[in-house]
């Protein structure tokens, strides 16, 4: 059962930060090999976002029903429970200090908690990421991984009709799930074409599962009739009090909208998602090295044992580039046997190997054009929290000199809200004229009460 610590100061040999496939893998297998260890995770139950569930008041009957590869989970899960790992739930990491040794600040509700550990394990996986359009603020336009959590956490649909939209395997995944749980999905939009993944036959042969699990996907919508559009976008949500429907448009190499293409297509929600970036301010804020991905997103760098730049700090799963669970898992798995100091066996550093590969080419398959930013008009709102539309923007870069995100955000005060940049952060870099994102340095990771910071915690 998770419990808090009785001493906040005990000493650890290793604090794993998230409890998603990277951090469950990572603190069994570092318990199993005799570390001391704590495992922390915001959630109230193991599994991340990746295997987030219903809660057990929910009564659901077969929650398997909902997930790829829950059996993983359940043996992970089973190994937490009889495993000696501290595990600290509801417990947020908001920022960490080195020193001798590492010095972790967490909250808990209005309680604050410092956890020391000789070596931290990073797991805290990755978000979404959105590129806005004109209506992406109407009540039912949804993340694709906001549609599945309420599906997995809640047993509850955004919607009816949906339509699956973005661009990248998450879609698929996202508009099965849906299928499954009785909606109706009339079309999954991809911004790309998918022949991407012809440059990597040699990596798709080498991943034989992801194969299978993207038949079953397509199997899934086969049977649901989903049509699936490939070199599309969602360029227009309408709609008063809720959406109502959507236009379509093809789109050209460069993610324009091709003009005479477009289609209404009627629908009652939009699960709308553009990949995801790795969560690694924790680790940024203090300087650690990274690297850009295939799809021009920033991961920390590490080398063959996952450690960091930073001594006594390693990352696994999507903080090192987005991947997925089976990938999460062998470098959790690695990243404890290097810590531990026992040996990695030559199977596990193959399936970590290939993972990455895959997890490269699929990265490049789905990166975004700069074109999309035709598909915007003056008035949409890039930056929900403080309600900045590309107008206001615009006017930053163009008429007042902004060269960078950071002073726009001054100028206008997009990505100052409530989630601090993370859902307009990419919108706009990109309408700031750069092609890369930078890595986030922010000194609190998370929501923090004052009376923590007031009293030191």
């Amino acid at each position: 059962m998770p419990t808090s610590p009785s001493d906040p100061s005990a000493r650890y040999d290793l604090a794993v930060i998230g409890a998603g496939p990277a951090g469950l893998a990572a603190a069994v297998t570092a318990a199993e090999l005799g570390l001391r260890c704590v495992l922390l995770d915001a959630g109230p139950r193991p599994g991340g976002q990746y295997y987030r569930h219903p809660a057990p008041g929910l009564g659901a009957a077969h929650p398997e029903r909902l997930h790829h590869g829950w059996s993983t989970f359940t043996g992970l899960r089973d190994r937490l429970a009889a495993s000696s790992v501290t595990h600290l739930t509801e417990h947020q990491v908001w920022t960490a200090e080195h020193s001798e040794v590492w010095r972790l600040h967490a909250v808990a509700g209005e309680a604050a908690v410092v956890v020391e550990a000789k070596s931290v394990l990073l797991a805290t996986g990755a978000y979404e990421r959105q590129l806005p359009f004109p209506g992406w603020t109407l009540p039912g336009v949804v993340t694709a991984g906001g549609a599945q959590a309420m599906l997995k956490a809640g047993l509850v649909l955004p919607g009816r009709r949906i339509v699956v939209a973005g661009s990248g395997p998450l879609l698929l995944a996202a508009a099965s799930s849906l299928v499954s749980a009785g909606a109706s999905v009339p079309a999954v939009v991809e911004a790309g074409s998918y022949l991407g993944y012809a440059r990597g036959l040699g990596t798709l042969a080498a991943n034989p599962a992801k194969l299978v699990e993207g038949a079953g996907h397509g199997a899934r919508l086969l049977s649901g009739r989903v049509r699936l559009r490939r070199s599309s976008a969602v360029v227009e949500a309408h709609g008063t009090d809720r959406v109502t429907g959507v236009t379509v448009a093809r789109l050209d190499a460069e993610w324009r909208p091709v003009p005479g293409t477009e289609r209404r297509i009627d629908c009652d929600a939009v699960a709308v998602g553009h990949g995801l970036l790795p969560q690694i301010e924790l680790a940024t804020e203090l300087g650690a090295e990274t690297v850009l991905t295939a799809d021009r997103t920033v991961a920390l760098k590490v080398d063959d044992g996952l450690r960091t730049s930073l001594p006594g700090l390693w990352a696994a799963g999507e903080t090192c580039g987005v991947g997925g669970a089976d990938l999460a898992i062998a470098e959790g798995e690695l990243a404890a046997r290097v810590i531990a100091g026992a040996p990695v066996p030559a199977g596990l550093r193959r399936r970590r190997d290939r993972r990455r590969a895959f997890a490269g080419l699929m990265a490049a398959a789905h990166r975004s054009g700069p074109g999309w930013t035709d598909w915007l008009r003056p008035d949409t709102d890039v930056c929900r929290c403080e309600e900045v539309p590309v107008a206001a923007v615009r006017e930053a870069v163009e008429e007042l000199g902004a060269t960078d995100p950071r002073t726009v955000k001054l100028l206008t005060r997009a990505g100052m809200g409530w989630c601090q940049g993370r859902m307009c952060g990419p919108a706009v870099t990109c309408l700031a004229g750069s092609t890369e994102l930078r890595p986030d340095s922010r000194p609190l990771s998370c929501p923090v009460p004052l009376a923590r910071l007031a009293d030191g915690s």
